[in-house]
Order: structure tokens, then sequence, then C-alpha cells
């Protein structure tokens, strides 16, 4: 199960940079991701006060104020930063792997913050990971020209929103019933993004049919699947194992962009790919013996409390 859950987050994850490029070739970003939104909040809002009443339980007004603060960081910053820098002309794989970074930023953090310490393994697991990320940025850098340096900064700054929202859920005590959470960052995003679409007069959308396919590609791979599945892996499995899969969204996306797009897939983004799956082999193995070294250490402990 764990397995179908990571490999389903990577595919759906990396979609959302596609269907971002798909959207930003109609309207602008704050267009796109208003009607991304709205209609997704008003559908959830709806369900929510009807047959998802049981998600409600127990949520307390500080509970559901978190999740605010986690919607804004993890959708509204993130997407807006992600999808602006796609629209000034920033790949979809460089997007990606921008974002590729997030590891190695939330592993330093996780010891210091959660006490999620890393081991010296899934240490060397990162730094594969960060390696094959290189890799491949500069492979798809070198084939994208007209883009100004300064709109690389703004992947790296959705970047660090969303590490930002993982830490805020990380250290979260209580857990939200997903639809209720996934509900409450829709609704947020939502009342951002229509705000600024309207503040800058692009509230109308194309009637291209192709908006509305893109649309319809971010509602339904990237929300319900990567951002919710982004969630569930988080719980299930922890900040570094999620963070690590990371590593491979950039790979990926580079598969999808050459498939869906024409753009460059070479050597460069083959060897990144394997680097990536490299890591995330010697992160989950890290994993696994962090885990059983834990065991073999409470053992005398539990011996002797039953004695």
């Amino acid at each position: 199960m764990n397995v179908l859950l990571s490999l389903g987050f990577v595919l759906t994850w990396s979609s959302g940079f596609i269907g971002a490029k798909l959207g930003a070739g109609e309207a602008s970003a704050v267009t796109t991701l208003m009607w991304r939104f709205l209609p997704l909040a008003l559908v959830l809002g709806a369900v929510a006060a009807t047959a998802g009443r049981h998600w409600w339980r127990g949520l307390t007004r500080r509970d559901a104020g978190r999740q605010v603060v986690i919607g804004l960081l993890s959708q509204s910053g993130y997407l807006l930063t992600v999808y602006y820098a796609i629209q000034l002309g920033v790949s979809s794989g460089t997007t990606a792997l921008i974002d590729g970074v997030q590891p190695l930023v939330a592993g330093a953090l996780a010891g210091p913050l959660l006490r999620q310490y890393v081991t010296a393994r899934q240490w060397l697991g990162l730094c594969l990971g960060v390696a094959g990320v290189l890799i491949v940025t500069t492979a798809d850098a070198a084939a994208v020209t007209g883009v100004a340096g300064w709109a690389y900064l703004f992947p790296f700054l959705g970047m660090l929103s969303l590490v930002a929202a993982t830490f805020v859920e990380s250290r979260s005590p209580t857990r939200v019933e997903p639809m209720a959470a996934l509900t409450v960052h829709c609704a947020t995003s939502a009342v951002v993004f229509t705000g600024l679409a309207l503040a800058v007069g692009e509230g109308t959308p194309p009637a291209a049919p192709s908006f509305w396919l893109a649309i319809a590609w971010l509602v339904a791979l990237s929300t319900f699947g990567g951002y919710g599945l982004y969630w569930i892996v988080l719980r299930r499995r922890g900040l570094t194992q999620v963070n690590t899969l990371m590593f491979l969204m950039a790979p990926v996306t580079a598969v999808w962009g050459a498939l869906m797009f024409g753009e460059p897939f070479g050597v460069r983004t083959a060897a990144g790919l394997a680097l990536g799956l490299t890591a995330v082999v010697v992160v989950q193995r890290g994993e696994k013996h962090r885990h059983a070294r834990v065991e073999h250490d409470s053992a005398p402990e539990r011996e002797h409390a039953h004695s």
C-alpha cells in the first residue's frame, strides 16, 4: 500500500507543473488559480455542509485557524510562486527541480524543530537526491533561453512556503479529518486568488476549451491526487520519507514535459532520474535500519519492565 501511495503521489504531484503550463498558455497565473479553486471550494463547501458534517467533529476554532495558515502556505503561497514562475518562462522541469531542494531543507530543520533526526545513511540519500536535482537543473536550464535570472527566485520561495506548511502541520497536536483540511485549504485559496484576480482585473476566464481542460486536469490530478496524497503520505510515513519522494518530482516532470510539450530530455536528465531513485532507496533503507535499531535498543528495557 505504501508503495502505491508513493507512486501515486509522485505521478499526481508532478502533474501539477504540467497543468500549470497548460493553463499558462491561455490565461495568467491568478486567473488560472482563481478558477481552479473557486468552483472546487463551492462544491467542497456544499458537501461539507451536508454529507460531510462528520468531518468537523472535534474540530476547534484553533484547529480551523491552523488549517487556514497551512492552506495559505501550502496552497496559496506555494502555487502562486510556481505558476508565476512558469508564466515568466521558467520551464516546468526547472520549476520542479528547484522544488527538489526541499528535502535537504526539511531534513536539516526536522531535528531541531520536530526531533525527527536524520541518520547518516539518510543524509547520504538526501545528498544523492540533491546531486540528481543539480544534474537535471543544469541540463534543463541550459536548454531554456530568454528567462530573467530573478524569475528563478519564485519557485525557491514557493519551496520554502511548502516546507513551512509541512512543519506547521507536523507540530499540530490535533489530527484533522483529511477532507475537512482540504475544504479549509481550498476555501482559503479560493478567497485569496479570487481577491487577487479581481484586484488586477483578471477574473474573467478565457472561453478556450483548452483552459477548462487545464482546470479539470489541475482539480482531478493535482488537488485531489497530488495535494491530498502529500498529507496522507506525510502522516503515514513521516517527514523525511515524503520529502525524499520530492527528489523524483523534477525528473518525472521532465518526462511529462518531454512527452507533452517536447521539452528536452537527454542523458543528464536520465542520470538525474537514476540518482533520484537511488536516493529514495537509500533513505527508505536508512529508515528501516533506524527502526530496527530502536527496536533492538528498546528490547532490554521491555524485558526489564516485565521482570
